[in-house]
């Protein structure tokens, strides 16, 4: 369990912790943090009482909160980690329901991706890049240049803005690079060519088996994609033009098959490079695709 990912937002300067799961690829959500937020309290006692109240309410009028709700270990007042009530992303939707009040009301647009969540400061962030001067200074196709991407967008949001991991990490099963060999693969990644498409997507595709954060692989990793082609080919990609689910089966697959993605992208292939309104989109369908559905 000390390896498992955890996040902590906030809103309202009120903790909302969060578990990834690996095999399901999703986000499970402390109910009682956000119990504790939508009714004001500070106990653990009365917060955990006052859902045990709610949820029988709801199990008695057949809610599908209820059945939606698992258990996942987090850290209790004590000190221990206990089991404790989680949510998924729609099912924390349908809990800030149960609480008609404005709070509940700006909870969820804040929950529903608002510019005060950590995703929201950085697609901010994100934007921005385009028109600030810091984008001249960014080492097109380096580990140096993703890094400072990575940091430029999460830098005060993650305390590992812009640095390698140290740990191993995975997703849907799938390992990415081991970390005690990831700084020799990011020096193997970047002297890759980068010359044609097919070497610049190679590349791209291999640090994406890198994964060399935390997290913000991708968004990171699509902006530096887009910077190498621009250098190279004066071309960039127009991201709207490629669905999420075609963008993750073409990514899942590029391992060992590549040529879905070089399709995928191929064909979405715009020499739009300085348009402002094409890097917008392109910001908005890359955040889209880290999006839990």
């Amino acid at each position: 369990m000390s390896k498992k990912k955890i996040s902590i937002r906030f809103f309202d300067n009120r903790e909302v912790r969060a578990v990834w799961e690996e095999e399901n690829a999703k986000w499970w959500f402390s109910v009682l943090d956000i119990v504790a937020l939508l009714t004001d309290q500070n106990d653990y006692t009365k917060t955990r009482n006052y859902w045990k109240y709610l949820k029988a309410k709801l199990k008695k009028e057949n809610s599908q909160v209820v059945s939606a709700t698992t258990q996942l270990k987090f850290l209790a007042p004590d000190g221990k980690n206990r089991l404790a009530d989680v949510l998924d992303y729609k099912g924390i939707i349908a809990l800030g329901k149960e609480f008609p009040s404005k709070k509940a009301n700006r909870f969820i647009e804040w929950f529903t991706y608002s510019d005060e969540s950590i995703d929201g400061k950085s697609k901010t962030k994100a934007y921005a890049l385009f028109e600030s001067s810091f984008i001249k200074s960014i080492e097109v196709g380096t580990t140096r240049g993703l890094q400072q991407i990575h940091a430029y967008l999460f830098g005060g949001l993650y305390d590992f803005a812009g640095q390698k991991r140290q740990k191993n990490i995975s997703k849907g099963g799938f390992q990415f690079a081991v970390s005690r060999f990831l700084a020799e693969t990011l020096q193997q990644i970047e002297v890759m060519p980068e010359n044609t498409f097919d070497e610049i997507v190679e590349k791209y595709i291999e640090m994406n088996i890198a994964h060399p954060f935390m997290e913000g692989n991708g968004r990171s990793t699509r902006i530096w994609l887009d910077l190498i082609l621009k250098k190279h080919l004066k071309k960039c990609v127009d991201w709207s033009k490629i669905t999420k689910r075609d963008y993750m089966n073409g990514m899942m697959l590029s391992p060992t098959n590549s040529s879905v993605l070089k399709t995928l992208l191929k064909n979405a292939l715009t020499n739009k490079i300085n348009d402002r309104e094409m890097y917008m989109k392109g910001i908005d369908y890359s955040y889209y695709y880290e999006e839990n559905d």
